[in-house]
């Protein structure tokens, strides 16, 4: 049987809208479970704030999962900002670039992982707020930087920004992220940041960032079915 499979929903997102991500995954023979978030869990996160709360509870349900399954280690599934706070779980140095976590330990979390992959994750930032945490990540982790485990990115190309009246949004979200908003990503995170250096990167046309009425987004079954075989 394959690992067990943990869930991590993205930024000010609960776990009622992976409920689906996790039963399909549940059905194609992928045990998986979903962090057990709510909105209000991500408050204390507001403004660049630390994510310790989250990555708290992500390391209590890989704790949970592999009580459960009686295993060493599981997958981990990380959408938008659940893929850069999972690589903050990773790693052995501790996190303490806020004042809230001055005495924070290291978590250690690639002992207990064997891949992770994260779904239209933005893994670089030029946003203030954002910038102080993936700035941490990205200095001291860079790229796919624990040996032992096995990074998968996947990023959707289904909007090109531009700079209109149409696309200002997307033409925004882009330039925050990588600095340059004309570009193809999934409406939210451009291509270029939801790759990282040394991951087997891949690009899934016409996926969008989150559900929306009438698309396809990285949690419809047939675009599971696309990343799905990187759990095996």
């Amino acid at each position: 049987m394959p690992l067990p499979t943990v869930i991590l929903p993205g930024y000010l997102a609960g776990s009622a809208p992976y409920r689906g991500m996790e039963a399909h995954l549940n059905a194609l023979g992928y045990p998986a479970t979903t962090v057990p978030l709510t909105r209000w869990d991500w408050l204390p996160t507001l403004g660049g704030r630390s994510v310790s709360p989250i990555i708290q509870r992500l390391a209590q349900t890989i704790e949970q999962a592999m009580a459960r399954y009686q295993v060493a280690a599981v997958n981990v599934v990380g959408h938008s900002a659940g893929g850069w706070i999972s690589r903050i779980y990773l790693g052995d140095r501790p996190y303490d670039i806020h004042s809230s976590d001055r005495d924070a330990s290291a978590w250690g979390g690639h002992r207990y992982v064997a891949r992770l992959i994260t779904l239209g994750t933005p893994h670089t930032s030029q946003e203030r707020w954002t910038r102080r945490n993936l700035d941490f990540v990205n200095q001291t982790y860079p790229g796919a930087f624990e040996a032992n485990v096995t990074y998968h990115c996947v990023a959707g190309k289904s909007v090109y920004g531009k700079r209109d009246f149409k696309g200002w949004f997307t033409y925004n979200s882009y330039q925050l992220t990588c600095g340059d908003g004309n570009c193809w990503g999934d409406g939210i995170t451009p291509i270029a940041s939801a790759h990282l250096d040394g991951a087997t990167n891949v690009t899934l046309p016409a996926v969008y960032h989150s559900p929306q009425p009438g698309v396809s987004w990285y949690g419809t079954p047939k675009i599971i079915e696309q990343w799905a075989s990187f759990l095996t």
